[in-house]
């Protein structure tokens, strides 16, 4: 992941539009985040198991994590 400017990325896009495809880029302006420049061949779940490898334990997986989603909708019935 990098980060750059609403400028630099005007003035160079052709440059992030080849690097995109390897990593996220983050835009800010005025030093805040406005926009996020993603690989549009790579799931959204991929991106973010990236992000969080070596950050949340081994035991958790995409399973279990299933598992706890659906069980809040089970135990919030409100019918």
């Amino acid at each position: 992941m990098i980060e750059i400017t609403a400028t630099e990325l005007k003035t160079n896009l052709g440059k992030y539009l080849e690097r995109v495809l390897f990593e996220d880029i983050w835009i800010t302006k005025n030093g805040k985040t406005i926009a996020k420049m993603t690989n549009p061949n790579v799931s959204s779940v991929d991106s973010i198991s990236g992000i969080l490898k070596d950050k949340i334990s081994e035991e958790i997986n995409e399973k279990t994590l299933r598992e706890a989603r659906l069980s809040r909708y089970e135990t919030n019935d409100r019918y």
